[in-house]
C-alpha cells in the first residue's frame, strides 16, 4: 500500500497519484523549454511569494487592476516582466486581459517564455493546494537540476485562437512535440502548447489529481472514492470562487 504522512500519520493514497506528484516536482526543477531549472524555482518562489506582495494587494482592491503603477515585492532578481507575469498570475487572474498579456509576450520576456511562467504557476499552485488541503505544511522546493532549456518553438505555432500562439493539432511538424496524444487536444490543452512540454507536465499532475479525458463522461465508472457528481460540485464552487471562465 502507498502512503503519504499527514500530520505524523501514514495516509493511503493511490499509487498513480503519488507517482504524479513526485514527478511533477522533480519536472519543476528541470531545465524546461525557455527557463532552466534554477529558473523553474525561482518562478515557483515568486508564485508563493506574491501573496505578500504590497503592490498586488492594492491592486485587487482597485477597480481596474490596471490603474496602479509601481514595483512588486519581488523575492528573485527575475526580469521585472517576468515577475509582473507570475504576480498577477497568482494573485488576480480573474481579470488578466488580452492586452497585458499581448503586451508583457511581446515585449523582453517574449511570449514562450510567458506561457512557461503559465505552465510552472499552474504546477506550483496545484502541488501547494493539494498540501494545504491536507494540512501538511508547504513543501520546500527541490534543488535545481542542471542543464540548458532546449529552447524549440513548435514550427506550426501560430496566433489564431488566442492572446498567445498556439499550436493546433493538424500544424504539427516533422520534428516538432506532439502534446496531445495522452491528455486530448481541446482548447484547454491547447493553451500552453506553444510549449507543448508545459501541457505534457501539467496534464500528467492534473489527470490524477481530477479525472483523465476518458474517464469524464464515463458515467458507468467511478474511478474515484467520491462520484462523478461529488467531484463536479467540488470543481464547479472552486471555479465559481476563483471566477475561472472556463
Amino acid at each position: 500500500m502507498t502512503t503519504i504522512d499527514v500530520d505524523g500519520e501514514a495516509m493511503p493514497i493511490r499509487p498513480a497519484l503519488a507517482e504524479a506528484l513526485e514527478v511533477a516536482w522533480q519536472r519543476l526543477a528541470s531545465p524546461g523549454t525557455w527557463w532552466t531549472g534554477a529558473e523553474r524555482l525561482a518562478i515557483a518562489t515568486e508564485c508563493r511569494h506574491a501573496s505578500a506582495c504590497s503592490l498586488c494587494k492594492a491592486r485587487k482592491g482597485d477597480l481596474s487592476p490596471y490603474a496602479r503603477t509601481g514595483d512588486h515585492d519581488a523575492a528573485t532578481d527575475l526580469l521585472p516582466e517576468a515577475v509582473e507575469a507570475i504576480h498577477r498570475l497568482t494573485t488576480d487572474a480573474s481579470r488578466i486581459t488580452s492586452r497585458w498579456v499581448r503586451e508583457l509576450s511581446d515585449g523582453p520576456l517574449g511570449e514562450e517564455r510567458y506561457v512557461e511562467i503559465v505552465g510552472i504557476a499552474a504546477t506550483i499552485t496545484a502541488l501547494d493546494t493539494f498540501d494545504r488541503a491536507l494540512g501538511r505544511p508547504m513543501r520546500p522546493l527541490p534543488a535545481p537540476i542542471p542543464g540548458a532549456p532546449t529552447r524549440h518553438r513548435p514550427r506550426g505555432a501560430r496566433r489564431d485562437l488566442a492572446a498567445v500562439a498556439t499550436l493546433a493539432p493538424e500544424a504539427i511538424e516533422a520534428g516538432d512535440p506532439n502534446p496531445y496524444p495522452l491528455h486530448g487536444d481541446k482548447n484547454i490543452h491547447r493553451a500552453l502548447s506553444l510549449v507543448p512540454q508545459e501541457v505534457v507536465n501539467f496534464f500528467d499532475l492534473d489527470v490524477e489529481l481530477y479525472l483523465k479525458d476518458h474517464e469524464i463522461r464515463d458515467f458507468a465508472i467511478e474511478p474515484r472514492a467520491i462520484t462523478h457528481r461529488q467531484i463536479e460540485l467540488v470543481a464547479a464552487r472552486a471555479s465559481a470562487l476563483n471566477r475561472c471562465y472556463y
